[in-house]
């Protein structure tokens, strides 16, 4: 009588998050899009794990697409200088390894992306914290723009030890 209607809750899902990202600050959209990333990867892993190949797929595919469409294409290199593109060689890196992580069926190299993706995400995190905390400071043009030192350390430490694209 009272069980969970999923189409409701999916409904009601789909609300909360259009919600959220048209009232998200830009630095927040990247969280957002660093989380829907992290998740296909997560989802990805369970499904190599129960051999639900199809699902794998689209999930790998999810990642994929969140990366290289939303996180990739929001970069501005001429604004963002060395950061903005070590992050596009950084994406370009993770992409490859999520295709062949598709291809090869390998778990380890989904969750080789993850630990990136969750690196990078922290440092956004840091980012928005600072952004509440000031208040006065606009958002940025773009995400480059925001990357603090410790960013671009991340960042260039992932780059010299994992992209060799």
């Amino acid at each position: 009588m009272f069980g969970l209607n999923q189409r409701g809750v999916n409904g009601y899902a789909k609300v909360s998050m259009e919600t959220g990202v048209l009232a998200a600050s830009p630095v927040k959209l990247i969280i957002m899009l660093y989380d829907g990333a992290i998740t296909a990867c997560h989802s990805a892993i369970k499904h190599m794990e129960h051999q639900d190949i199809l699902s794998k797929g689209a999930m790998l595919s999810k990642a994929i697409m969140i990366i290289e469409s939303g996180l990739r294409l929001s970069l501005d290199k001429r604004a963002g200088g060395e950061i903005a593109v070590s992050l596009d060689a950084l994406y370009a890196y993770m992409s490859k390894q999520l295709t062949l992580a598709n291809i090869q069926n390998k778990p380890d190299t989904v969750t080789e992306v993850i630990k990136l993706l969750t690196e990078l995400k922290g440092a956004w995190e840091a980012i928005d914290k600072i952004q509440i905390t000031t208040q006065a400071q606009p958002a940025p043009a773009s995400p480059a723009q925001s990357l603090s030192g410790a960013a671009n350390a991340v960042v260039n430490r992932n780059i010299a030890s994992f992209a060799k694209v």
